[in-house]
């Protein structure tokens, strides 16, 4: 899979966490089967800056963890691309893009009493598997999202740790 990473963090990410990012998305495009020229991109960002994403694009004017916009959602009224099979299996799929704020992994991380790289990994295989269609409105996706994201993090080893505080 390409994947292209950007940091518009003020602090800059470190290269071991953009690594365990490349990593592991990589693995769950495996366990996904996904093409090799697949393409997607991460973006890290700081609370104030997915606020205004996240208000813009959901109407919700506060900061939030993870933002996935996937690539293959038509808007009402647009006209779908049409092309032949063999075609559509030459060109590359590009997935979308993610958005994570990094203050929101570190905050998580800290409430929720596991390591950062948990959370980190946590919140890109969840807008991953939103980019290749998982969802969980209704109780079964979520059912079926959650064992998938749940298998990828522990087969990765991210598993997570139990907090005695919550």
């Amino acid at each position: 899979m390409e994947l292209e990473i950007f940091d518009q963090t003020e602090q800059t990410v470190p290269s071991e966490q953009l690594d365990l990012v490349q990593n592991i998305l990589q693995y769950a495009a495996q366990v996904l089967d996904l093409k090799g020229d697949t393409e997607m991109s991460v973006t890290f960002m700081n609370n104030a800056a997915i606020q205004v994403l996240n208000r813009d694009y959901r109407g919700v004017d506060r900061a939030t963890d993870v933002m996935s916009f996937p690539m293959d959602e038509e808007d009402d009224g647009e006209m779908p691309i049409l092309m032949d099979e063999e075609l559509a299996d030459a060109l590359p799929v590009n997935l979308g893009d993610i958005f994570v704020s990094i203050d929101k992994v570190g905050e998580q991380a800290d409430y929720l009493g596991h390591s950062y790289d948990r959370e980190l990994g946590f919140l890109v295989v969840h807008g991953f598997l939103h980019l290749n269609g998982y969802d969980h409105i209704q109780p079964e996706d979520e059912q079926e999202m959650f064992k998938l994201q749940k298998d990828i993090l522990d087969n990765y080893g991210l598993k997570r740790e139990e907090n005695p505080n919550n």
